[in-house]
């Protein structure tokens, strides 16, 4: 075995795009490990460390040099490498001579197929100081990074530029180039509590020597809970807590090397802005963490985070209490402005706003959400007149001057702005959820309204975008529309909007202006592309759902996505009984037998041609079962249905241990083709069952 020594590699930068610096320490460390496990090289642990200006790597136990390989070449079977005097013949002479040797040196081997002509040698391993270099070279390219930067005279790209590389292997440096750099030992601390280079004796020293003599906590999560805890004892103080902390630790994380938390204060008169509107104002500019009370108050007051420990804090506290003033003021001024003119008096402004070519306006789009909204009422039993008013002024916001400053808040302040012109509340609130959920593990709307909204907004977006031909291919979505029918798909399920979808996306598709797709053809391509974020929906929600239980509720295509979810719900169930393993089974074979007759339809069972006990004994167990589970069916009780159909276990493995199916006397064959026909038809009201993989 090679001998190890720990491995460090730093790539000291310019200041890294903070909310990228997380991703990139990620990635760095995992295409890092990667590259070493394929080399081969053994290794122990990997740790991944960043600050602004650094990404590195430590390694535990990295070994030395690769393992010897053995490697055997085959070649002609002895049969055609020898003639009949035992002589090489070409071919034998031929591979003696790519393998670098005599024929004398080859040796044979047998197989199950014969006797080979082989040659074995072995590989000696490269050392790691060979291989690192190319291998970082290899995990850097890999980065997660979507433009890189070139500088000076080079060719070299990064995602900033490069500065210092230190490589070390136990107490040896690795003198060569990385991103056209050479490495050594060399690293650089904090840019004003340290001057002159910082020497990186070895490896695991690289943590410590770096806080001690470069004033810089480089590990990315230890720095994180030191702001966090800074933050929240400042918030203390100042008699109340954090607000919006986790949204933005590990930014600021990765905004300081050295985190000193400075509570600050601003005028009380600015509380009487909307909540959201201080809070984007404190964090969306400032990276500033605001302060609220117990009741959820916000406080005059805010904690920023310094990047170092000044001699004169309140010089510093003053500096970012005067940064933070005039934003609040516009914030201020943009809401008494704003409020000059109703969100309905922007509705005809709305018309000279477009939306995309080809779909026309805002006011177009407003107009297409109205229809479909209204639609979804009326399913829904919900006020249609609130419907039409909440989205002929969702986009209104959208021209207002706070949400011209602060895009985060579109919706949020039309609901404000509704509210103060006297529009109704469900109105309001609509307008301030139809943008729900933004985001993976966003909220969905809590209000009918607001539900409603959001599916329609969101279903135009994508039968929009759809239309005009600009579905996403690979891995663009520059419209968003895979988060869109994502939040269709949530909102549907988790809202409890029992909606025929089919019908809900033709409507959609019918309001789109028309193009070269025609209607059906629109409906049918939105409706698979809602069907595979489906299916990710309920595989991200639950990791033990295995793809074959879904594909047994899909294949039946449910109208409702409700609907889907409670057969989703019952075949999981149903799949963890004990009869469950003997019914799909039976299933399966039952769908087998019928393909192979054609797939039969207009069969009925006669009971006069039933001539076994156990063909009776199925044809009564049907009939009851049917009587017990129609009933339930209808009442989508689909978890009940399926353990009454589980009893059916036993009369159908007798009817297969004692039944041929496939008779000769056509009559008694097609009787039986019914029985099982009408068997395989009380399962597929519900699921598929022939599809689960219980074996």
């Amino acid at each position: 075995m090679s001998k190890t020594d720990d491995f460090l590699v730093e790539i000291g930068t310019e200041e890294l795009p903070p909310k990228a610096l997380r991703s990139l320490m990620e990635a760095f460390g995992a295409e890092l490990a990667a590259a070493i496990d394929n080399a081969p090289l053994e290794r122990g642990d990997t740790h991944a460390y960043a600050s602004p200006r650094r990404l590195a790597v430590l390694i535990d136990g990295l070994a030395r040099r690769q393992a010897d390989q053995k490697i055997e070449q085959k070649g002609p079977p002895v049969t055609i490498a020898f003639d009949d005097e035992g002589k090489p013949t070409p071919a034998a002479v031929a591979f003696a001579k790519k393998c670098g040797v005599e024929v004398a040196a080859l040796a044979r081997r047998k197989t199950g197929k014969g006797e080979w002509l082989v040659f074995d040698s072995t590989q000696k391993g490269r050392t790691a100081v060979d291989l690192m270099p190319e291998l970082i070279e290899r995990a850097l390219a890999s980065l997660p990074i979507p433009r890189r930067m070139r500088w000076g005279a080079g060719d070299a790209e990064f995602v900033r530029p490069v500065h210092w590389v230190v490589m070390l292997h136990g107490n040896d440096v690795i003198e060569a180039p990385v991103i056209a750099t050479t490495a050594g030992n060399t690293s650089l601390g904090h840019r004003f509590h340290s001057s002159g280079p910082i020497v990186i004796s070895q490896p695991k020293d690289y943590l410590d020597t770096l806080e001690k003599e470069g004033h810089v906590i480089a590990d990315f999560e230890r720095r994180r809970d030191l702001v966090r805890e800074g933050v929240e004892a400042a918030a203390k103080a100042a008699g109340g807590h954090v607000v919006y902390g986790e949204a933005l630790y590990d930014e600021v994380a990765a905004l300081v090397e050295w985190p000193v938390p400075i509570l600050g204060s601003f005028e009380e008169q600015y509380l009487e802005l909307p909540r959201e509107a201080v809070i984007s104002t404190l964090t969306g500019h400032q990276r500033y963490f605001p302060v609220a009370d117990d009741a959820g108050a916000l406080l005059p007051r805010f904690i920023t985070v310094a990047n170092l420990e000044s001699k004169d804090p309140d010089q510093v506290r003053d500096g970012n209490e005067r940064v933070i003033r005039p934003r609040l003021a516009d914030a201020a001024f943009f809401w008494n402005n704003d409020r000059r003119n109703t969100l309905d008096s922007r509705t005809e402004s709305l018309r000279e706003v477009i939306y995309q070519r080809g779909l026309g306006s805002l006011h177009d789009k407003s107009g297409r959400i109205a229809a479909l909204a209204a639609w979804l009422a009326a399913q829904l039993d919900v006020d249609k007149a609130h419907a039409a008013r909440a989205a002929a002024l969702a986009k209104c916001d959208l021209l207002s001057g706070m949400v011209g400053e602060f895009p985060e808040l579109q919706g949020t302040m039309g609901r404000y702005y509704a509210l103060s012109d006297g529009e109704p509340e469900p109105v309001a609130s609509a307008i301030g959820e139809h943008y729900q959920p933004r985001f993976a593990g966003d909220d969905v709307p809590k209000t009918a309204l607001g539900q409603i909204l959001a599916v329609a907004d969101k279903l135009d977006t994508i039968a929009g975008v759809f239309s005009i031909g600009k579905k996403p291919s690979g891995n663009r979505d520059p419209f968003g529309l895979r988060r869109a029918a994502l939040g269709v798909v949530r909102v549907l399920i988790e809202c409890g909007l029992d909606i025929d979808l089919k019908a809900l996306i033709a409507e959609a598709a019918r309001q789109q202006p028309k193009s070269k797709i025609d209607d059906d053809e629109l409906a049918k391509d939105v409706d698979a592309f809602i069907s595979d974020r489906l299916r990710r929906y309920f595989l991200d929600r639950d990791a033990g759902l295995a793809t074959e239980t879904f594909d047994a509720v899909m294949v039946r295509k449910p109208a409702s996505l409700v609907d889907f979810d409670r057969r989703l719900a019952a075949v999981q169930t149903f799949a963890r009984l004990e009869q469950a393993e003997s019914l799909s089974a039976a299933n399966k074979r039952i769908a087998n037998i019928l393909r192979k007759a054609g797939d039969p339809t207009g069969l009925s069972i006669n009971k006069k041609l039933l001539q076994h006990d156990a063909e009776e004994a199925l044809f009564n167990a049907l009939n009851t079962a049917r009587q017990a589970v129609q009933p339930l069916i209808a009442a989508r009780s689909y978890a009940r249905a399926l353990n009454t159909l589980a009893d059916l276990r036993e009369p159908v493995d007798h009817f297969f241990d004692e039944v041929m199916v496939m008779d000769d006397d056509d009559s008694v064959r097609n009787n039986r083709l019914a029985l099982l026909s009408e068997l395989r038809a009380l399962f597929l009201d519900v699921a598929d069952i022939s599809r689960l993989s219980l074996g």
